[in-house]
């Protein structure tokens, strides 16, 4: 049940956009409770997280990233 930081960091992220299961979340919470620099790190990720939400902010489509691929291998 006990994770390192680097495996806490991980699922952070993935807690993120929605990806961690519940287990991992169960993991990161207890690791968390014990590791200051993750519980801070966690906290932070959530509010940016938050603040992304809250601007709307919009990726690109499938479709737009590979023209700009395109456009940007034949300036290259």
């Amino acid at each position: 049940m006990k994770i390192n930081c680097e495996e806490a960091g991980h699922i952070c992220t993935r807690a993120q956009y929605k990806e961690a299961t519940i287990w991992e979340i169960i993991k990161l919470n207890f690791h968390t409770l014990t590791c200051k620099v993750c519980a801070k790190y966690s906290r932070k990720n959530g509010a940016f997280t938050k603040l992304c939400d809250k601007a709307n902010l919009q990726s690109l489509s499938e479709e737009d990233k590979k023209r700009l691929k395109e456009v940007l291998e034949n300036k290259g």
